[in-house]
C-alpha cells in the first residue's frame, strides 16, 4: 500500500476547509463537467475560477470525483506525502501527526459553535475571520475567555498545518 492509500483516507485536510478555504482551477479543468459532478464553482477575481471547500466532493474520507478530479487536486502533496515518500518519516508518524492536527481542528471547530458561528459549510478560516470581526463585549468574561482562547486554538493548528502539511 502507498503513502497515499495509507494517509488522505485517514486525513482529508486538504479536502475539509482545514488547509485551504477554496481551490482555484487550472488551464485544461472542464468547468462545466466539474460543476456537473458537484462542485460549486464561483468566480474568483477577474479571470480566475474557483470551488469552495469543504469540497462538495468529498464524503469524509474519499474524494467521490476522484478519477476526474481538477488538476490542481490531483497535482497537491502535502507535506507528510512528500516526507513519506523521501522516507523522512514513517507512515506511521505521519499518521500520529495527521491525528493531532484533526485533534487540533476538533478543538477550533467546538469553540466556532461555542461562539455562535455553527456553519459548517463555509470555510474554517472563513468562520474564523467572522467570529474575529465581531466586536466583543470585553465585560463580558465568558465571551472573551473563549475568544482567547479560540485565538490561540487557532494559532495553534495553523503552525501545525505550516510545520507538517505546507511544506
Amino acid at each position: 500500500m502507498n503513502a497515499v492509500e495509507q494517509l488522505c483516507p485517514n486525513c482529508g485536510l486538504c479536502c475539509d476547509s482545514t488547509l485551504f478555504a477554496d481551490v482555484e482551477l487550472r488551464k485544461g479543468d472542464d468547468a462545466k463537467k466539474l460543476e456537473k459532478l458537484g462542485l460549486s464553482l464561483h468566480r474568483k477575481g477577474k479571470k480566475k475560477i474557483a470551488f469552495a471547500q469543504p469540497c462538495a466532493c468529498f464524503d469524509g474520507k474519499f474524494c467521490k470525483i476522484y478519477a476526474d478530479r481538477p488538476k490542481r487536486c490531483r497535482l497537491f502533496e502535502c507535506g507528510l506525502l512528500k516526507k513519506v515518500g523521501a522516507d523522512e518519516i514513517t507512515t506511521a508518524a505521519a499518521l500520529k501527526k495527521i491525528s493531532a492536527a484533526k485533534v487540533l481542528r476538533e478543538k477550533v471547530k467546538d469553540l466556532l459553535r461555542s461562539s455562535g458561528q455553527r456553519d459548517e459549510q463555509l470555510a474554517l478560516t472563513k468562520r474564523y475571520t467572522q467570529i474575529m470581526s465581531e466586536p466583543i463585549d470585553l465585560a463580558d468574561d465568558t465571551a472573551a475567555d473563549c475568544r482567547g482562547e479560540l485565538m490561540m486554538a487557532v494559532n495553534d493548528l495553523m503552525q501545525t498545518l505550516q510545520n507538517d502539511f505546507l511544506r
